[in-house]
């Protein structure tokens, strides 16, 4: 098992090469939650992600002979991030093989470091299946992400600057991918703080610890968008960290990510990828076991698809009632679709798109079916929008 010291060895290392980043209190998400949160933000990492960390004091560990031969990994985007800039910092060639499902902003932003990107297999263990096939045929030096004392050790300098500038906390929430954040920071928080509460997260599709601590599953897998913790097995020494550190594991569904993306962006003006808004995610699924205790919460990762950004915020807002959308069958004559806006302006909403369909969708050729979606303040407000519209159509949810 990693020490205090190895940790403290690997923040001197890394120093200068990876920022410390800010931690702070965020009054908005203490609010809605019920608990004292405070953030600490590896979303501002040079890369996005704290997998900066791990990479920066695994590759300072190399030998000359070892930077000779190159270095491959396997990643779905932030630690091959981290492994592609410290190579190209040190002059280390380093190839990087991602999952075909990665999204492309982590690829194009990998390669921009300038690694070779090698896009094999349909999930991570495909990946890494061929990854190690390359890296015997090429002779290069394996960087795992997570199951590796140096990765971990330089995860836990996460931990380290949390509680200098954090101060005394009850709980500290962490997601789990393959467990070399948690396991670091679980090792640096025991020594710092005992009787703090060490809590993992993993999402629904990938939960193999939802018996903690009881034996590890084999889960499911499938689509999540908390794609940076899609590892169907912790890795083997993060794990007997785990066992013995950590108090709890939790899962959460993939609507409370979703929801928790939207809560940072909103109220903490922070953007983050669906595994850096897992452990949000956790309070706000068990609000029970968080309520009045001062609690840290990392933000992992920053790097979201723009696209899958706008339509988890979208989505959020569907789900929170503030974007309403009616399905109406309306006569199909001029002044209806002026008379509908105007109700919909007097209430006080917001159209934010049409769709008025004449040929397919109505019984009667002198009806019509108009779709809007409407922007309102709050569920009340759009329940008030729908009974007025009610008054003169016949209107339905879509």
């Amino acid at each position: 098992m990693i020490t205090l010291e190895d940790i403290t060895a690997a923040a001197q290392r890394i120093k200068g090469r990876v920022l410390h980043t800010p931690t702070v209190p965020c009054q908005t998400l203490s609010r809605a939650t019920g608990a004292d949160i405070v953030l600490k933000l590896d979303n501002l990492q040079a890369v996005g992600s704290f997998k900066e960390r791990g990479a920066a004091n695994k590759l300072a560990l190399l030998t000359p002979r070892e930077r000779e031969r190159g270095v491959i990994t396997v990643s779905a985007g932030n630690h091959a991030q981290g492994v592609a800039r410290h190579a190209s910092l040190l002059g280390i060639d380093a190839v990087i093989v991602m999952p075909r499902f990665t999204p492309a902003a982590k690829v194009t932003r990998t390669a921009a470091w300038g690694a070779r990107v090698v896009l094999e297999g349909d999930n991570f263990a495909e990946a890494t299946a061929h990854a190690n096939m390359l890296c015997q045929h090429e002779g290069r030096v394996f960087v795992h992400p997570y199951d590796d004392p140096e990765v971990m050790a330089g995860q836990g300098t996460f931990a380290l600057e949390l509680f200098e500038d954090a101060g005394p906390l009850d709980t500290f929430v962490c997601p789990i991918g393959g467990g070399g954040l948690l396991s670091g920071c679980a090792v640096a928080g025991r020594a710092l703080q005992p009787d703090m509460d060490i809590v993992g997260v993993q999402v629904e599709n990938f939960s193999s610890l939802s018996g903690f601590p009881g034996d590890e599953v084999m889960p499911p897998g499938g689509a999540t968008i908390a794609e940076g913790i899609a590892v169907l097995q912790i890795g083997r020494q993060p794990l007997e960290v785990i066992r013995e550190l950590v108090s709890n594991v939790l899962v959460v569904p993939e609507s409370a990510i979703e929801t928790a993306i939207t809560m940072l962006a909103e109220g903490a003006k922070q953007v983050s990828e669906g595994a850096g808004a897992t452990a949000l995610a956790a309070v706000l699924t068990y609000p029970e076991l968080f309520r009045g205790k001062r609690v840290a919460l990392p933000v992992t990762g920053g790097n979201i698809d723009s696209r899958i950004l706008a339509n988890t915020l979208l989505r959020s807002l569907l789900r929170d009632g503030r974007l309403l959308c009616l399905k109406m069958e309306i006569p199909d004559r001029p002044g209806v679709l002026a008379d509908i806006s105007r109700k919909i302006s007097d209430e006080g909403g917001n159209i934010i798109e049409v769709s008025h369909q004449r040929l397919f969708t109505t019984p009667s050729v002198q009806a019509a079916e108009l779709e809007v979606m409407i922007e309102a303040r709050d569920p009340d407000h759009a329940r008030a929008l729908e009974a007025e519209l009610a008054k003169t159509y016949i209107v339905r949810r879509a």
